[in-house]
């Protein structure tokens, strides 16, 4: 082995390493963003059901419950558009009012 050889591969173990561990920390942070997306999208959509339903305290109440903060409740006749912040990530969700009063008597 040439004397000038010798010890060549240490420098690149090192740069394949910190390759490595850049890609781990990437895709941990893509994780991270996915799941708080997620998360936000659950929140939104029972936020807006609740909404629909009840009231903005109601919507309030849920998202809140869900670990989210209620940014914008727009009631639009029997629809409701809401948007809520969980951790960075934002949600929009709509719901309508249909004035569902139980299972159907039908069939009895």
């Amino acid at each position: 082995m040439n004397e000038v050889e010798r010890g060549s591969v240490l420098p690149l173990l090192a740069v394949i390493l910190l390759v490595a561990a850049t890609l781990v920390v990437a895709v941990g942070r893509l994780g991270e963003a996915a799941v708080a997306r997620a998360h936000a999208r659950a929140a939104a959509d029972a936020a807006a059901l609740a909404g629909a339903a009840e009231s903005r305290a109601a919507a309030t109440a849920v998202a809140e419950a869900n670990g989210a903060k209620l940014l914008v409740y727009e009631p639009r006749g029997r629809d409701v558009r809401v948007t809520v912040r969980w951790g960075a990530a934002r949600a929009t969700a709509r719901a309508r009012a249909t004035g569902w009063s139980g299972p159907s008597s039908a069939g009895r």
